[in-house]
């Protein structure tokens, strides 16, 4: 009998404006057990909204957060900047990925150099990215 797969983590914050991305990315985080559970914010303030109301609280705060740059109203880089001001209780248990489509230069230096961007990867999401990240 082949062992049960397990997840790699418990929790996974998305945060993209597209539903479609957001329906895509779910679906390979979740069918490649990347993630046991995917909470989709479709705005920054909301992601923020969320982090805040669930800084005490371990069990509800995700382990990655996968974060779009290219969003109407707050971008991602405003989100860092106040992800930034949040509790160390979710600054330091929240890993940033960042996740695009921007193919620009000027964004993935700004986003890789950036303390809190674990990460940057090119949309689409592939099973492939998943299984290099490793913290």
């Amino acid at each position: 009998m082949p062992a049960e797969k397990t997840h790699r983590y418990k929790r996974v914050l998305l945060v993209d404006d597209n539903d479609i991305d957001n329906f895509i990315n779910e679906r390979i985080i979740t069918s490649s057990f990347f993630s046991e559970k995917v909470e989709v914010k479709t705005s920054a303030q909301a992601a923020l909204d969320f982090l805040k109301a669930n800084a005490s609280n371990a069990e509800i705060l995700p382990q990655v957060i996968f974060l779009d740059l290219n969003m109407p109203v707050m971008d991602g880089f405003a989100f860092l900047g106040e992800y930034a001001k949040l509790p160390e209780s979710v600054t330091k248990s929240c890993k940033i990925i960042v996740l695009s489509s921007s193919i620009s230069p000027d964004d993935i230096n700004k986003a890789s150099t950036n303390a809190l961007v674990k990460k940057y990867l090119n949309k689409p999401l592939a099973e492939k990215y998943l299984e290099a990240i490793n913290f």
